[in-house]
Order: structure tokens, then sequence, then C-alpha cells
């Protein structure tokens, strides 16, 4: 057996290489694993081919949905803001969503929580939610690089950028070429390089595949295409496979670093496909709904690969929304909730893992735009019944875009035992006072 002298004081002792490098490895499979989560802008349940979609190649995510687990059945608000409060809060909107563009400052969000619970973090893309430079380290991000910190530059998110990074107006060497996806995902790279040997969280709202749409680097006009006169829906193809390219850098930097085997990966949508965009799934063409509360405005995608799945490959159809990532990042951490924390999110954790779960038989979404114009809507859905505060009560599976309420007093059966059941859950918000 190898051995290792280490001189200390001047007594020498004596110790075993192997026993240390037994404590390296217990070490290693005893650190809180990683979290990286990625959620594209626009982009609904129907784009990915493993969902069943025809019109765009997404063979990075498909992979990674075949190494994990495919969530059938996730539902996000159907507008960016209202999703970006939700998520990262873990609250349904009516407790503190309180304007387009706008977090709170004495919200929690699960990366201040995992911040003290040891992780370090970092967020790139589209922030979208307010306040100033040092905001995003308040709301528990170690490090960032961002775009719309402040409301403006609508245009400047992809070639010639206009982003902050940790502080500072983001100097560009060349403008022209300069592309913000591959800026944002550079920068997740880097971080996760130096972070490698510590638990690490890593939050990505992607840019993509949010308007204009405009050349990406692989098309020829990327070059010269003037910024802000395009906005050409012929680019959304491209668009969603460089997208599915940047998860693809993703993935295989975490695999050349060793690290997937302690890394949770959860890629989703922030709300439906731009409403100019039809795409073909199933032999279907499906036309996008953002910011509108159909399946086309609320259904996205929702993949998670982590170390201990239950089972690999594997579809569910367990109903989750965006309160639920909070809990299950707390639960991904082996961290308690703190006491004056309210989240209306459950963990998915025990399901991933093939621990007892209790799936969701419903969930609840508060939606009013609050300066965007769409209608104010309020409702419980499960699998396949929707329950407005209005009364209005659909089967959007087979009425997905909701244009036929079903009659309550006509109501036998399965449709009757799910509309009561809904009934009692709106009921249950609604003693709340949510705002009207």
């Amino acid at each position: 057996m190898r051995k290792l002298f280490i001189h200390s004081k001047g007594k020498y002792f004596l110790l075993s290489l192997t026993l240390i490098l037994q404590l390296v490895s217990f070490a290693q499979e005893n650190r809180k694993p990683n979290i990286v989560f990625i959620m594209a802008d626009d982009l609904g349940y129907e784009t990915l081919g493993i969902n069943g979609g025809e019109s765009y190649q997404t063979p990075n995510l498909d992979r990674i949905a075949r190494k994990g687990i495919n969530f059938t059945e996730a539902y996000a608000t159907p507008l960016c803001t209202p999703s970006r409060v939700q998520l990262m809060t873990g609250k349904y909107n009516f407790r503190n969503y309180i304007g387009f563009g706008v977090l709170e400052n004495e919200e929690i969000t699960f990366a201040n929580v995992l911040k003290d619970l040891g992780y370090s973090t970092a967020i790139a893309g589209k922030w979208q939610l307010g306040g100033d430079f040092s905001t995003p380290n308040h709301f528990g991000f170690d490090q960032y690089c961002l775009w719309q910190i402040n409301e403006g530059d609508f245009w400047y998110r992809y070639k010639n950028p206009r982003l902050v990074q940790n502080g500072r107006e983001l100097t560009l060497n060349h403008p022209s070429d300069a592309y913000g996806p591959d800026i944002f995902t550079t920068f997740i790279i880097d971080f996760i390089r130096k972070n490698a040997n510590k638990p690490f969280l890593v939050y990505y709202p992607m840019a993509l595949v949010h308007d204009p749409f405009q050349p990406t680097p692989r098309d020829s006009k990327f070059k010269d295409y003037p910024i802000e006169d395009l906005n050409d829906i012929t680019y959304f193809r491209s668009m969603v496979e460089y997208m599915d390219e940047l998860v693809g850098r993703i993935y295989s930097e975490l695999e050349s670093q060793n690290l997937l085997d302690n890394t949770y990966i959860i890629f989703t949508g922030d709300n439906g496909t731009d409403r100019k965009v039809i795409s073909k799934f199933k032999g279907d063409s499906i036309r996008g709904d953002k910011g509108y509360t159909t399946s086309a405005g609320t259904h996205v995608p929702l993949i998670i690969s982590g170390p201990s799945l239950r089972e690999l490959g594997q579809n569910s159809d367990h109903l989750v929304d965006f309160t639920d990532f909070f809990p299950t990042f707390l639960d991904i951490a082996n961290g308690s909730k703190p006491n004056k924390l309210l989240l209306d999110g459950r963990s998915l954790k025990p399901f991933l893992v093939g621990e007892p779960y209790t799936p969701r038989r419903w969930i609840f979404t508060d939606y009013n735009s609050k300066g965007r114009d769409f209608p104010i809507k309020k409702y419980v859905q499960d699998k396949q019944f929707k329950l407005y505060s209005d009364g209005s009560f659909f089967n959007y599976k087979n009425d997905p875009q909701e244009k036929s309420p079903l009659s309550i007093d006509k109501l036998k059966g399965e449709s009757y035992e799910n509309y009561l059941i809904l009934n009692q859950a709106l009921s249950l918000y609604q003693q709340m006072n949510f705002n009207e």
C-alpha cells in the first residue's frame, strides 16, 4: 500500500492514501447536488421533438429527456413576468405580483435560500424584474450576466446586445459579431468550471426564442441584418434550434466536468409560443397563444434529469405548475423551509427519486397581466377540465381553444365529480380574497 507522509509541528503522521481517497469520495458523495435550471422564453409544449413536435430539430433536449423524466402536464402563466415571479418565489401571483417587470424587494427567492445553504449562485439571460444593478445580488445571485435589468432595449437582446455583468455594463470587443445567447452561455460555462468542486445553482432564463425573430449565428444573414428593423417569423425555426444547441453546450460541459451524476438539470418554457407562430405537432397545426389562458398559452415543456431518478426515459403526466420549483430546489438541497417563508407549491423530488409522492389533483392560476392588454383570468384545472372564477367550465383537452363551455346542470359521472373537486379548490382561493 502506498503511504503519504505529512510533517506538522515537527511530528510525522502516517496516513494511508487509500483512506484519504475514501474520505474524498465520501465528501463528493455527500455533497449537495448542483442545480441547473434553464427556462426558454415563449416556448410552448408543442415545439419539442420529444413531445411530438415536427417543425423543429431539438436533439439535445430530446436526449436529455430520454435520460431523465419528461413531464407532459406542466403549466405556466401565459406571460413572462407573472411566470418569473411565481417560480422565483414559489407563490401564486395573487400574493405578490404587483406589476409587469417587477419583483417586490422584500420577496425571498430560491436563490436567496440556496445561497444560505452554501450554494454558489449565478443567473444569466433575461431579467425583466426591475431594480438596479445591485438587484440580482439582493435576490441571492453571486454572479450575473443579464439583459433588461432596466426596461427597454427591446431589440438588443440578440446581436450587439446591451448587457450588464456583475454591476457593470458589458463592453463588447466586436459588437457586430456578438450574440447575446452565446455570451450568456459562455458566462454559465465559465461559472460551472470555476465552481465545479462545490455545490452550485445556475438559473438561465434564456432570451431565446422571444421576438424579434432574427438570424442566429448559424444563418448567413447574421452579419449584416438591421437590428431595429427585422422581425421575421421565418427565423423562428433557427432560433429554436440554436436554443437547443446552447442547452447542449451546457450539458456537454457538465459531462466533461464529470458533474452529471450530481447535477439536476431542469428545462422548461415560461409560457406558450408567440401567437404569430404555427407549428406542426403530431400531424396537426398548433398556433401559439402566448398571453391567453388556453393550453397553447400555458402548456409548456418540462424535462428533469439528475441523480437517482426513479426511472430513466419515462413520461410523467403528473400536474406541475411554477410554484413547484422552489420547494423542489429546497428539497434537492436538503434544506428546511424558513419558518416565515410561505410556499404554495409542492416538491417533486420524492417523485423524481422514487419515494412516496401524492400527485396534485389540480393547479391554480391567478393571471393579471397588469399593464398588458390581456383578460384577467383566475381558474383551477386538472388534466382534462378547467373551471374559471366566472363559472365557465371547459373540457380543455377536447376543446383546446375553449369555445364551448360545458353546462353545469347537465354534467354527469366523471365530469361532474371533477367539477365538484375543482369548484371546491377554487373556493379555497376565493376565500383568500384574491384581487379581482
